[in-house]
């Protein structure tokens, strides 16, 4: 007979009139939990009634799952229509009459996580060429000068201090920076041949991500085991891990390293394709040390997607990037410090006045993405509680999670049509970590608000999820 991790009786405590002391007993460990952490909380979601609690208050690694704490503290601060701002300007003097300016070309970062995202590229369209396009109107020939893009928004730490050096070289572990752009990503095509041969480099997107990767992968198999490793500003990095054999295109979707400096070099590439000649290479504010700032004036202006799109996308496709942007942002906003670790303060003060004991909550990063990061379940369920009854955004709040078996990463998971529009919750998974959180609704109408985390269990992850899975379709059924 199968063993499930738990048993569900422990959901009808209250109908068996089972004491809570004695419910514990119920919950028993299959081989794959042997060694685990198991967290589990379900509470009434309009009263907050706690139903059901297994090990609640102990603190584990969520995973993505504390991307529903960035995104609620997002929300509830800078509100559903909150909207970042590029600009693009200019410094020193312009002679219209003979198209000389004798000075920079300026672009300012105002912390857009989506700035010619994939995920918004019917908002964004063809913005770099709008960009030059309104630069060559102003009727601009020749730079005495270059092309700088200004990344001060956010400080010059990209990457969160205790994230692993494995993830950071690699699309999920890009940085967060004061001018980010393409989400931080860009692609390395192989041609690979048999087991054992090295895979051979065929181009990389943009061309301007281009430098000096040491390749030490091997084809081998049928997955994707292949990794970047390179750190935020580094100008060489290496290649390691195993790739799938004889593909005539495989891609690995790497990190930027610097994206403002490859936002500076595309415009200058640009800006020159267009005719316009200009003196000196493009740069960074950061690689400028000695540059003095001076008045920009504006030339144009790109508005991003409104904090309720970006937060949808950030919730149902599980995006790094953007969570740690508004991290920063939170920081930036209410510290005047646009860091990861003024951010957390933010959100830790946010949870406090929403009645969440942060005692034993560990935010390392807005994604969750961090190892170290740590929290508990019946504080995430009772700020899930909190904003289905308090929150002044709510509708946008649940929208933004992934409906079961319908999307996001949910598209793949609970796909009983029992939980069809029954259930909707972000999940959470890195090497032996497994969370979900969100909300369900029973067969007899009661809204429920839960989370489970497991930390370290053994075997394959499906068969967890899949365990889990089972019992909240018990409770939907039976509750």
């Amino acid at each position: 007979m199968r063993i499930t991790f738990f048993i569900f009786s422990l959901a009808f405590l209250t109908i068996c009139s089972f004491s809570q002391e004695k419910s514990s007993e119920t919950f028993l460990a299959d081989s794959s939990l042997a060694h685990a952490s198991v967290s589990l909380c379900v509470a009434d979601a309009e009263t907050g009634d706690i139903i059901l609690d297994y090990n609640s208050g102990i603190s584990l690694t969520p995973a993505s799952v504390m991307k529903v704490i960035t995104s609620a503290a997002a929300l509830e601060l800078l509100g559903p229509g909150y909207t970042f701002k590029t600009t693009v300007g200019y410094t020193g003097s312009l002679n219209k009459r003979s198209g000389r300016l004798r000075g920079n070309i300026i672009i300012l970062g105002g912390g857009d996580p989506a700035l010619g995202s994939k995920y918004f590229s019917d908002h964004y369209q063809d913005f770099l060429i709008n960009w030059v396009t309104e630069i060559k109107k102003l009727g601009i020939k020749k730079i005495k000068g270059r092309v700088i893009t200004d990344d001060s928004y956010y400080d010059f730490l990209p990457v969160p201090a205790k994230w692993l050096w494995e993830d950071e070289g690699n699309y999920y572990g890009a940085g967060a920076y004061g001018l980010s752009v393409f989400d931080n990503t860009y692609e390395i095509h192989f041609k690979t041949f048999s087991d054992s041969f090295p895979p051979a480099i065929k181009e990389i997107i943009p061309d301007e991500c281009r430098f000096e990767l040491s390749d030490f992968l091997v084809a081998s198999g049928t997955t994707d085991e292949g990794y970047v490793f390179a750190a935020p500003y580094s100008t060489r990095g290496w290649l390691a891990g195993n790739v799938p054999v004889n593909q005539d295109d495989f891609v690995l979707r790497a990190s930027v390293t610097d994206p403002p400096l490859l936002l500076a070099k595309i415009i200058n590439e640009k800006l020159k394709a267009s005719g316009i000649k200009i003196s000196a290479n493009p740069t960074t504010i950061r690689l400028e040390q000695n540059y003095k700032a001076e008045k920009v004036v504006p030339i144009t202006e790109t508005i991003s997607p409104p904090l309720a799109d970006i937060i949808e996308v950030l919730n149902h496709e599980s995006v790094n990037l953007f969570a740690e942007h508004l991290i920063k942002e939170l920081g930036k906003k209410f510290k005047n410090n646009g860091s990861t670790a003024s951010g957390a303060e933010v959100i830790n003060e946010f949870l406090k006045s929403s009645g969440i004991d942060t005692n034993g909550m560990f935010i390392e990063d807005g994604s969750g993405l961090s190892p170290v990061n740590a929290i508990n379940t019946r504080e995430l369920v009772r700020l899930l509680v909190y904003m289905k009854n308090r929150g002044k955004y709510f509708s946008e709040y649940y929208s933004s999670l992934p409906d079961a078996g319908k999307n996001g990463t949910l598209k793949n998971c609970f796909k009983d049509p029992l939980f069809d529009s029954r259930l909707k919750a972000k999940s959470g998974s890195m090497t032996r970590v497994r969370s979900f959180a969100g909300y369900f609704t029973t067969v007899s109408g009661k809204e429920m608000a839960f989370s489970i985390i497991i930390n370290n269990y053994s075997g394959p992850s499906e068969k967890i999820t899949s365990e889990i899975e089972d019992n909240i379709r018990d409770l939907i059924s039976n509750y």
